[in-house]
């Protein structure tokens, strides 16, 4: 083996080749290193004398299934100008690492395809020393990021188990990428945050978020320049669980009048968009024929399909009018239920509204990315490294779907 090709094969420049040895199915490359090329790693000076070596082992890149290994006496040296003595910085290997650079990249560019177990199985290598690589990169580009140009940003929480319990994740919209993860869920969940964001100056113009009081709060005291914005898929969603719970009630009063369950088999129909109804399947005579048996969840059912309408206007001015005209119906309605949920969209009526302002700004890539996170922490069994799984998280706006990086 010539030096040249220490360059070329294992990125290591500025060392000579020594000897090549096989043991145990392994191959050994002795290298050294050009003591009058030797500086002080302190003040850079070339005037230097030995103290002595150490040797290492470095994990290089592998020949075939052959694992290499590059083994380097590391010079010791003492500086006649500023008299310190240390060791020199080995080139081609991060300090403290025991693997050269061009491992670690055939490493990462591994881990894009496939899973820690089945990079540490074909390196034959342990599986912390991938998942440390890993992480050790993902600490580079993801522990910090840059907050200055955000202007538009999504809050939202997911549950993770009882382990983990709630995560809070914020997303920047412009890039779809995740910018933070909190421990917990509400106001106390962001408190790093808003210092980080704070310190970055970032002039936040819009925020989605849910109706939360929590999040809310949090918002109006750390952006109180910022606009709200309600998210109409949680109000939907919101309105279906109020729904789902009404139908409950209303079947338990039909029992116990007529003794046979009327409304019993419906939920989903009811939660269902109409143009899904499935005529094969005779869904939709189902339903009608629910709703014909009871007035005020036919009042309900309806008035959640008049409520998905208010999205669908053309502008601001339509939607307003639309809102206002739900509201006043739910308002003047004989269920309860609607006259509870109709001052709690007034309540938060301009909200609501500024999905107008903001060319239609949800919590909707948040939601998919809250979905890409339960799939990345059922492939990976859990994690018990939590630091790690929340770089992952913030990684993820890079991973395909596959997520077996």
């Amino acid at each position: 083996m010539s030096t040249s090709l220490l360059y070329h094969a294992f990125g290591i420049i500025g060392y000579f080749y020594q000897s090549t040895s096989y043991i145990a199915g392994a191959v050994i490359v002795a290298i050294q290193d050009d003591f009058w090329r030797l500086r002080c790693p302190v003040c850079r000076s070339r005037k230097v004398r030995s103290r002595g070596k150490q040797l290492r082992r470095f994990r290089a890149l592998p020949i075939g299934r052959k694992a290499v290994y590059i083994d380097l006496a590391v010079q010791r040296i003492e500086c006649t100008k500023c008299q310190v003595v240390r060791q020199v910085k080995v080139q081609f290997a991060d300090e403290h690492k025991r693997y050269t650079r061009t491992f670690e990249r055939l490493v990462l560019d591994l881990s894009k395809y496939m899973t820690i177990k089945a990079v540490s199985h074909h390196l034959g290598v342990s599986w912390d020393l991938i998942k440390g690589i890993q992480k050790s990169n993902l600490n580079k580009r993801y522990r910090l990021p840059k907050l200055a140009k955000i202007k538009r940003i999504a809050i939202d929480e997911i549950y993770q188990g009882k382990k983990l319990g709630y995560l809070t994740i914020v997303m920047d919209l412009q890039r779809g990428a995740v910018i933070f993860v909190g421990d917990g869920k509400g106001g106390d969940a962001l408190i790093p945050f808003w210092k980080r964001l704070k310190r970055s100056g970032a002039q936040i113009e819009a925020v989605a978020t849910d109706m939360g009081p929590a999040y809310i709060s949090a918002v109006r005291a750390n952006l109180p320049e910022a606009t709200l914005v309600f998210d109409h898929f949680h109000i939907i969603k919101l309105f279906n669980e109020k729904l789902t719970k009404l139908r409950r009630d209303l079947q338990q009063e039909a029992e116990k009048g007529l003794g046979k369950p009327v409304l019993k088999g419906i939920r989903w129909l009811l939660l269902k968009n109409p143009d899904n109804l499935d005529d094969a399947r005779d869904e939709r005579q189902r339903l009608d024929e629910a709703l014909k048996l009871n007035e005020p969840l036919a009042t309900t059912y309806y008035m959640k399909e008049e409520l998905r309408n208010i999205w669908h206007q053309p502008d601001k001015a339509s939607a307003q009018k639309a809102l206002d005209e739900w509201v006043k119906k739910a308002a003047t309605s004989n269920v309860n239920m609607l006259k509870q949920f109709s001052k709690t969209l007034a309540a938060h009526r301009s909200g609501i509204l500024a999905y107008f302002d903001f060319d239609g700004l949800s919590t909707g890539p948040l939601e998919g990315t809250n979905n890409k996170i339960k799939t990345l922490h059922k492939m990976a069994y859990g994690f018990r490294d939590i630091e790690f799984f929340k770089l992952k998280i913030m990684a993820l706006h890079e991973t395909k779907y596959v997520l077996v990086g």
